[in-house]
């Protein structure tokens, strides 16, 4: 039986009937439900504190700031359903890049005419989908543009949220972004629950449609002015060839979108206002200096010597070592010591070589370190090459397994 749907009202009654509307319903349980799976570190921020929602803006409405001020306090936001209460407990790492099934590695037949036709006549939105990746495999861009300009005309607004989802999910599935983002326009939920899977979904499909600007707008919408609540969104970016998913901070993703769209100021700033400990703070303030050209050299050495504190505090000694690196490029003499001092302790001869190598009192060094560098493929490397597997040998039988001949009596 298909979920129930979660919003009471005639359309969505009669989405749930016959064939296209059972398709329709399995789409939208799927989609709502990893969709709050991922929105599950905002909605609690939004249970803590009415204040922590996204404003609701029409998507018009201009990119604002990397980090601006609070807007006007929104409504408390409603509480999310209780039976999508299970969803926000899945990880967000777990939540694939796309939730409608791919089709069967099995080889099938490809789509006859009168197949394709009746797949546009009556096909639901699964239909669609599965139909979508045949086409796909038999590289046929007549019949995917066929397919795409279907799935923009299968459910006209308005629909529900939930349909509206998983119709983008579907074209999302088709590698049809921008027909996605289309659909998405279609809705501007409120403040709340729903706004959070609909913002979700507006970065999922500005990012597959590399367009920067919509989908920095989407995450400056979900972090509402708060870096903290962006640390701790994890969006996924790739799905492996095992299944499994890469995911990154949505505060990372936003200051790659500021930074593609040329405002590199307002991603430095980004990634500075991060309070995450550590290694990732160590690393966000060495890619805002990168970003940070003009910065004077105090302001630069200041913000190295804060990165060094939180990379050398948790034994992160080849971060520790691009920092000094960094630092030393001031220039630094006191850095550059440090550099020399803290190679030998990373068995990194190569780093020792490349500061000796232009000083020609340290001459001898920096042949003796020469002389010890070794390729990354080689033993020890981080590339190194396994051995070839020594070949299987198989076992001769015994000459007790060896049936023997029967013995003939001579005459």
């Amino acid at each position: 039986m298909p979920p129930r749907p979660a919003f009471p009202s005639r359309s969505s009654a009669q989405a749930g009937r016959g064939p296209r509307g059972r398709g329709v319903g399995l789409g939208v349980g799927v989609v709502v439900l990893l969709l709050q799976a991922t929105a599950a570190p905002l909605l609690a921020g939004v249970a803590g504190s009415a204040a922590s929602s996204p404003a609701a803006v029409s998507p018009k409405d201009p990119l604002p700031g990397a980090i601006s001020g609070p807007g006007p306090a929104p409504p408390p936001p409603r509480s999310p359903a209780p039976a999508l209460a299970p969803a926000a407990s899945v990880p967000a790492a777990s939540v694939p890049a796309a939730s409608v099934p791919a089709a069967s590695a099995r080889a099938v037949p490809p789509l006859t005419q009168a197949e394709f036709q009746e797949l546009l006549r009556r096909g639901s939105l699964e239909q669609l989908a599965e139909g979508c990746q045949r086409v796909e495999a038999e590289e046929r861009l007549d019949r995917l543009r066929r397919i795409r300009e279907r799935l923009l005309l299968i459910l006209p607004a308005p629909q529900p949220l939930p349909v509206v989802l998983a119709n983008a999910e579907v074209l999302l599935s088709c590698h049809q972004p921008q027909a996605a983002l289309t659909v998405l326009d279609r809705i501007s939920p409120a403040a709340g629950a729903e706004r959070l899977q609909w913002l979700l979904m507006q970065w999922r499909a500005a990012q597959a449609a590399m367009d920067h600007r919509r989908a920095a707008l989407a995450l400056e919408r979900l972090g509402a002015a708060r870096p903290a609540r962006l640390e701790a969104l994890l969006l996924p970016v790739l799905r492996r060839e095992d299944g499994s998913v890469v995911s990154r901070p949505a505060l990372d993703l936003l200051a790659d979108h500021l930074q593609a769209r040329g405002f590199p100021q307002a991603a430095a700033t980004l990634l500075l206002a991060s309070q995450e400990p550590g290694v990732i703070s160590a690393q966000r303030r060495l890619e805002a200096l990168r970003l940070l050209q003009a910065l004077p050299a105090g302001e630069r050495d200041a913000l190295l010597e804060s990165a060094l504190d939180q990379a050398a505090a948790v034994g992160a000694w080849s971060l520790v070592g691009e920092l000094l690196d960094a630092q030393a490029a001031l220039p630094s003499e006191r850095a550059r010591q440090r550099r020399l001092r803290l190679s030998p302790r990373i068995d990194d001869a190569y780093g020792e070589w490349l500061i000796l190598r232009q000083d020609p009192a340290a001459a001898v060094r920096s042949s003796e370190l020469e002389r010890r560098l070794r390729s990354p493929e080689a033993r020890g490397g981080h590339r190194e090459v396994p051995p070839p597997a020594a070949p299987r040998l198989i076992p001769s039988p015994s000459p007790s397994s060896t049936p023997s001949k029967p013995v003939v009596p001579q005459p």
